[in-house]
């Protein structure tokens, strides 16, 4: 029954589920599917150029899709940039670093600057008016400053 089924769709059959198993990648993200959709298209391929049972067939996407997930994977991972340093979402953080001009003076530790067409709340030392201060800090909306130089 299993050779038959074999034999009807041939190495195309391969193929296809490899197309679908990538397809399903879009829809539920994670890697597994697209690295065993890519050992389903490479069995297809083989099984298009030699001549090799259904058995030998299954057994080589199997292997092949477990090795090529966890090579996958280790590779990907790697690669990714820590979570916590992108400063995506994070507008504060992403200031910390930077220098600006202060908008307001830093009296009693508080003040403001100006980035961009808003302005900020700052905390530091008391600095007058228009000093050039560093972001050091974030906590919440509110930035700690330091003077530049």
């Amino acid at each position: 029954m299993i050779a038959d089924f074999f034999d009807q769709v041939g190495p195309w059959g391969w193929w296809v589920l490899g197309l679908v198993l990538m397809g399903l990648e879009i829809f539920l993200p994670g890697t597994f599917f697209l690295w065993s959709g890519a050992a389903a298209v490479i069995v297809g391929t083989v099984a298009l150029l030699v001549d090799i049972s259904w058995e030998v067939q299954v057994i080589a996407f199997g292997v092949l899709a477990l090795v090529l997930v966890f090579i996958g994977r280790r590779y990907f991972a790697r690669r990714r940039p820590d979570e916590g340093l992108t400063g995506l979402n994070d507008r504060a953080a992403a200031l910390v670093g930077s220098i600006y001009i202060l908008h307001e003076p830093i009296v009693d530790g508080s003040g403001r600057i100006r980035v961009g067409d808003s302005t900020w709340r700052v905390l530091g030392p008391d600095t007058p008016s228009g000093t050039r201060v560093r972001v050091v800090a974030a906590e919440g909306s509110v930035l700690r400053v330091a003077p530049e130089g």
